[in-house]
This record gives structure tokens, C-alpha cells and sequence, in this order.
């Protein structure tokens, strides 16, 4: 066995399938001496955001050797990974999973999407009796003959889905070998329309905890393309028999509690999900739309990115925006990560004002710009396996 920088245990084929998504061209590792002691990779990607997508660096494979801890070498390499995206002209926006919380605020992320992690007692899920299921089906594919639809319906979904990521092949090779530990084989339910036309789907597994009688059904990941293929998918994963509960992570705004006789069958808890970091500030605001029209003067401090330090216009109308550089006087004052935080819509500025983490300079400046960063949606990133609830 392997041991990946979280401590779990990898068989030898799976740093395969892990080293086939990083570009080893922009992985940047550090030695003590000979010795490998720590490493982070970048790869591009394109995200979906509010209006439009942008590219981004997402960051992944971070890690330092315990022996080497606390000697700023994490510090190092963040600094350099950031340095390099602005010194090459690469990705505006930097973004990144994070597996401690409380480390990735030190270089300027900000917890920007949210999933709700979720529990269901199938015993007390009922639907509605007005709920529109549509006249479609819902069938079972192996994972060879679902794959390209799967796919397909991503692309559809991302296309619009704020947080959603594209996937490239070495994504998907990593999402389908994917396997938590305790739980059985990959499943994949397809929604088709009465004519053929599929436009959802759900991936799930089994799993038996210890000494229980009945599993637990564990569902990776569900994308539809119209309301009625989202309700009938659910509608099919609730009514598996065997199964005394159901595990999930879903968009905070996930209508499925909306079609329930009884919203309190499901049990939730929110979890970060994408953190984002600007690397160029006029070119990370620039790339997405706004709300309403807005027009405001950010100043932003950063210790450790000097070159995104400064003061920014940001002038938004439909879909004229523009966002450049200014000597005028600053409106609000924030750091990266407050930006981040707030750049795909979800967590408001006005939230991070009442925390204190957003400064107003001219009255009335906070209000504005909260309305005009907000979607309308909540955004989410469609990835990783749900964690029991207790």
C-alpha cells in the first residue's frame, strides 16, 4: 500500500489514475536535499460562473511531509504556485477543495460555493401528490454503456450551473475509479424522456455499516437537465428496497425538500465546498456578470500577492462590464479571500461586511454591490463522496 499527504492508504493502481489529472509541468515540488518533502500542482480548467465561465487554476496534490512541518515550506510553495499563474499570464482565478479550512484563508481563499450534506430516513420520504414526475423512465446502465450519456448530460448541466467545473477526460477516469471505503460498486441510473432522449442521471453505491441490518445508499452525484427528470430520479433513489437511508450532498437550494409531504425527513449540514483566490483581480471581476447595474471602487490589500493589491473599478450594466485599475478614492476595502469568498454569488458581501471582514468607505456602497454580486442560484461543485451525518 500507498500512503497518500491525507493518510490514507492507496493501492498501487490508484497513484495512476491520481497523477493522470495534475499537469506535471505546473507541479512544483520541494526538497530537503534529495529528499521530496513536499509538492502542489495546478492544472487549468474552466468554471462556471454568474453569467459566463472562466478559466481557472485548480489547485490540487498539496501537501508537506510531517517531519517538515511548520518550517514554511507550505508558505513557499503556495507563494511560488501563485507567483507563477501572474508572472506566465495564466489563469485569473485560482481555486482550490480544502481539506483543512483553516489553512486556506492564509493565502487568500475564501470559501465561495456550499454543499448540503444530507441525510435521508426513507421511511419518511413521501412526495407530494401534485409533484410532476413527467412521463419518462428511469433505467440502469453499466458503467462502459453509461459513460458517454453521463457525460453529455454534465456538459448540459454545467453549461449554466454556476460552481460546475468542466471534466476532461483524466477527470472523468478519476471520477468513474473513484471507491470510499465500506461501499460496493458504482451504479448508474439514466432518466430518459418517453422518446429515448436521456436528461438526468444519478451515480451511487451501497454501503452496510457494521451492524446494521439494512445499507445505506450513498449517491455521488445527480444532474438533470428539467425539473421533472430531478424529481423522478429522486423518486426512484428513495423507493430502492434494502436500503434504510440515503446519503447525499446537494446544492443548498436543491429543491427536493420542496417536493416532500414532510421537508423534515431530510437532515442536513452545510459544507464548504470551492474556495476561491483572484489572481488578477480586473480580469477574475471582468469575466463574470452582475445582477443589477453596479458601479464601485474596490481597494483591495494583499500581503502576500502584491500585484493584486490596489484599487479597481468595477463598472457592470448587462452584459457590459468592465474592471481596471483607478486613482479613485476606494468604496469598500476587502482582502482576496473576501473576494473570493463572495465571487461566484453565494456568500454575499454584505454577510462578510457584517463580519467585518468587508470595510465600507462611502455609505450605501456595501448594499449596492451585495445585490449585484448575488446569482440567482446558490453555486455548487458537484464532486466528492457524502460523509455519514451524526
Amino acid at each position: 500500500m500507498i500512503a497518500d499527504t491525507c493518510g490514507s492508504d492507496l493501492s498501487e493502481a490508484e497513484p495512476a489514475d491520481k497523477r493522470a489529472a495534475p499537469d506535471l509541468a505546473r507541479t512544483i515540488a520541494a526538497f530537503d536535499g534529495d529528499l521530496p518533502i513536499g509538492g502542489v500542482s495546478t492544472y487549468p480548467r474552466t468554471l462556471t460562473v454568474p453569467g459566463g465561465h472562466v478559466p481557472v487554476a485548480w489547485v490540487a496534490s498539496v501537501g508537506v511531509a510531517p517531519t517538515h512541518r511548520r518550517r514554511g515550506v507550505l508558505t513557499a510553495m503556495m507563494r511560488r504556485q501563485l507567483r507563477d499563474l501572474h508572472e506566465q499570464r495564466r489563469e485569473p482565478v485560482a481555486v482550490l477543495r480544502a481539506a483543512e479550512a483553516g489553512i486556506c484563508g492564509r493565502f487568500g481563499y475564501g470559501p465561495a460555493s456550499r454543499g448540503d450534506r444530507v441525510r435521508l430516513d426513507r421511511r419518511s420520504v413521501v412526495f407530494r401528490g401534485d409533484v410532476d414526475f413527467g412521463g419518462g423512465r428511469v433505467e440502469l446502465l453499466g458503467a462502459e454503456q453509461a459513460r458517454p450519456v453521463v457525460e453529455q448530460i454534465y456538459e448540459r448541466v454545467r453549461a449554466d450551473s454556476v460552481g460546475w467545473p468542466d471534466r476532461r477526460g483524466e477527470h472523468w477516469r478519476v471520477r468513474w475509479s473513484e471507491h470510499p471505503a465500506g461501499t460496493g460498486a458504482l451504479r448508474c441510473a439514466v432518466h430518459r424522456e418517453p422518446g429515448g432522449a436521456a436528461t438526468g442521471y444519478a451515480l451511487y453505491r451501497h454501503r452496510r455499516d457494521e451492524g446494521a441490518e439494512l445499507g445505506v445508499l450513498v449517491v455521488a452525484e445527480l444532474a438533470a437537465v428539467s425539473r421533472t427528470a430531478h424529481a423522478a430520479l429522486w423518486r426512484f433513489l428513495t423507493g430502492i428496497d434494502l436500503v434504510q437511508g440515503l446519503e447525499a450532498e446537494r446544492a443548498v437550494d436543491d429543491p427536493l425538500r420542496h417536493l416532500l409531504v414532510d421537508a423534515r425527513a431530510i437532515r442536513s449540514a452545510p459544507v464548504d465546498r470551492l474556495w476561491v483566490r483572484p489572481v488578477e483581480v480586473a480580469a477574475a471581476l471582468a469575466a463574470r456578470r452582475y445582477a443589477v447595474p453596479v458601479e464601485v471602487v474596490f481597494e483591495v490589500v494583499d500581503a502576500l500577492c502584491p500585484w493584486t493589491a490596489g484599487r479597481f473599478r468595477l463598472c457592470a450594466d448587462g452584459a457590459e462590464v468592465a474592471c481596471e485599475r483607478t486613482s479613485a478614492a476606494a468604496q469598500l476595502r476587502l482582502g482576496p479571500a473576501a473576494l473570493g469568498a463572495a465571487y461566484l454569488g453565494g456568500t454575499s458581501l454584505a454577510e462578510l461586511g457584517a463580519a467585518g471582514v468587508v470595510e465600507q468607505l462611502r455609505p450605501g456602497a456595501l448594499q449596492r454591490a451585495s445585490m449585484a454580486f448575488r446569482g440567482v442560484r446558490e453555486p455548487f461543485y458537484p464532486g466528492g463522496w457524502a460523509f455519514p451525518l451524526y
